[in-house]
């Protein structure tokens, strides 16, 4: 019989089920591969393209705006293409039973099964087996601010946020659900229409995102046994599939302590069945300033005992997502992203374990407040893309690649449609985008190999690096189409990763490096993107170190001191 009250829920662990720990890797170590169930992969068997060069995503506008047909099976049956690509974790869209008009996820009306459309339980569960056997670790997508569009307001017409008004409950849109039953209470719902303006408070706390109906998420008691029925549900799937982590959606529209309660009561349940390393990020698009609130120990003022709780351990970096794309393509002065990971370095500092790295990204799938909706891939060349990502991969940071952007996937458009493509052929059922082939997927393979075998990459601490065109005056680069370069430093080892942002110029610049770590003739050697070596220079007082590099339009390179091999 299916659950349907989380009264049948059972916590225990499952009988002879040893639970992965992955405690192999830090999550800043992690490469994850963000992908959307409907649209990575169906159960045909199919044949990958062998051309070396990109292709854009399949699926008309139409098409697009409908499910694909992606299975949970189909992500299994490729996990060799994830794996190969170099990353070691996959972020996978909701699963749970979504409205029938929904194929992202994001409108749940079953939180305890599967959509079928997706597939089973028993697949989401061989999926997370198979990917622990490859060391590769499991995120799901979680909605815990919204359910999808499963009630009405009187007539079933549109309402809107009105100075906190409360409109009356029509009625379910359906007899079975939404799912758990504890869930079909409509005190449990704020009742106040669609958010109007989604940065001013409390209408983005407490309005509707759209059609889908948003929980009572404050410190009342209905807002408590929402939060109550929803841990023991993600608990329950914890328990049930071994899954790694929660990325959480729509984080700033929730309360602090409700995210912390939620995080800490999920991470102490994870450390039951024996996984110490259970990741939660979260989905938050605002000023850095607002993470520190989501971000570490909080403590709860509404417990008896005082308890601390601890909240996310990171959220996406949007303001880099914002910067760095425009940069890379060269349409950008760089001077914003040069703050950008200067306060990285700074705020990581102050965040402590928790929080220590955030998750960064230079494409996704919604694009928030864009008008016009683009992949990084658009009118972006090969060398920009693979660049993009090195520049993820090489920086502070736990990298996430969008799926497809390996591939070149260049969509747009004014819909969220337009930039979540088919990774298979939705007209011929021969035809797929999983090229290993490809030179994208082929040189992104190359860095996340050069990250995994590099500790100086993962842990070291980070300096955008002043350049100079005599060797005497040095500054930071302050106009678009020039060379960017940043150090990682780990102890006595220093790699250099620089890029020229012209797609059209050559770029001769001298950089510095660590003049302590760095002595006269110290030997930098290439270790991607170029051959050769060069020695350390200094100028005429002795006080400045630095390296000359020459790099052609759009060149994307990593140097280090290090003799050994990476």
């Amino acid at each position: 019989m299916p659950i349907t009250s989380i009264k049948d829920i059972d916590l225990n662990p499952k009988p002879g089920k040893t639970y992965w720990k992955n405690g192999i890797r830090e999550w800043r170590e992690e490469f994850i591969y963000f992908l959307l169930v409907d649209r990575f992969h169906d159960d045909l068997l199919r044949t990958p393209g062998k051309d070396a060069n990109h292709q854009s995503g399949f699926g008309t506008q139409e098409q697009l705006r409908n499910t694909c047909g992606g299975t949970i099976k189909g992500i299994e049956e490729h996990l060799d293409y994830i794996k190969n690509l170099g990353c070691t974790a996959i972020w996978l869209s909701p699963v749970f039973e979504n409205n029938p008009a929904s194929y992202h996820g994001y409108a749940i009306e079953n939180y305890l099964k599967i959509d079928p459309r997706f597939g089973t339980k028993e697949d989401l569960e061989s999926l997370v087996d198979a990917a622990h056997k490859l060391e590769i670790c499991v995120f799901l997508d979680i909605v815990l601010h919204h359910s999808g569009d499963n009630w009405c307001y009187p007539e079933d017409k549109d309402y809107y946020y009105y100075q906190g008004a409360t409109f009356p409950f029509e009625k379910w849109r359906s007899e079975t659900t939404p799912i758990p039953t504890e869930l079909r209470n409509p005190e449990l719902y704020w009742k106040k229409g669609q958010i109007r303006n989604y940065d001013t408070y409390p209408e983005t706390r407490e309005g509707d995102f759209h059609e889908l109906k948003t929980f009572k998420n404050d410190a009342s008691p209905e807002a408590l046994l929402v939060q109550q029925i929803l841990t023991k549900v993600h608990c329950y799937w914890i328990r049930e599939t071994d899954v790694d982590g929660f990325r959480i959606d729509a984080v700033k529209h929730m309360g602090e302590e409700t995210v912390s309660q939620f995080c800490s009561h999920v991470r102490e349940y994870a450390y039951k069945l024996g996984k110490r390393n259970f990741f939660l990020f979260g989905e938050l698009v605002g000023p850095e300033e607002m993470y520190n609130k989501y971000i570490g120990p909080k403590t709860s003022v509404y417990v008896e005992d005082k308890a601390i709780y601890f909240g996310l351990n990171s959220v996406l970096d949007f303001p880099l997502y914002h910067i760095l794309a425009d940069v890379i393509h060269g349409k950008a002065t760089p001077e914003k992203l040069i703050e950008r990971y200067e306060s990285l370095r700074k705020n990581a500092m102050r965040r402590g374990e928790f929080g220590e790295f955030l998750v960064t990204f230079i494409d996704n799938h919604d694009q928030v407040g864009q008008t016009l909706k683009s992949r990084f891939g658009r009118e972006a060349s090969e060398e920009q893309i693979i660049a993009g990502i090195g520049f993820l991969l090489c920086a502070l940071g736990t990298p996430c690649i969008y799926y497809g952007t390996e591939q070149g996937f260049n969509g747009s458009g004014y819909e969220d449609s337009a930039i979540r493509e088919a990774m298979f052929s939705l007209d011929d059922p021969t035809r797929n985008a999983l090229n290993q082939s490809c030179s994208i997927y082929v040189e992104i393979a190359k860095l996340a190999c050069i990250r995994k075998n590099s500790a100086a990459l993962k842990f070291g601490r980070m300096y955008m690096r002043k350049l100079s065109e005599d060797g005497k005056t040095f500054h930071l680069p302050s106009f678009p189409n020039c060379l960017l370069a940043f150090s990682r430093v780990l102890y006595d080892e220093e790699f250099v990763v620089a890029y020229n942002s012209s797609l059209t110029e050559y770029d001769e610049e001298y950089i510095l490096v660590d003049r302590l770590l760095n002595p006269e003739g110290t030997v930098f050697k290439y270790i991607y993107g170029d051959s050769g070596q060069v020695n350390v220079l200094l100028n005429e007082k002795g006080d400045l170190h630095f390296i000359k590099l020459k790099l052609a339009p759009a060149q994307f390179v990593i140097l280090s001191n290090n003799n050994l091999s990476v």
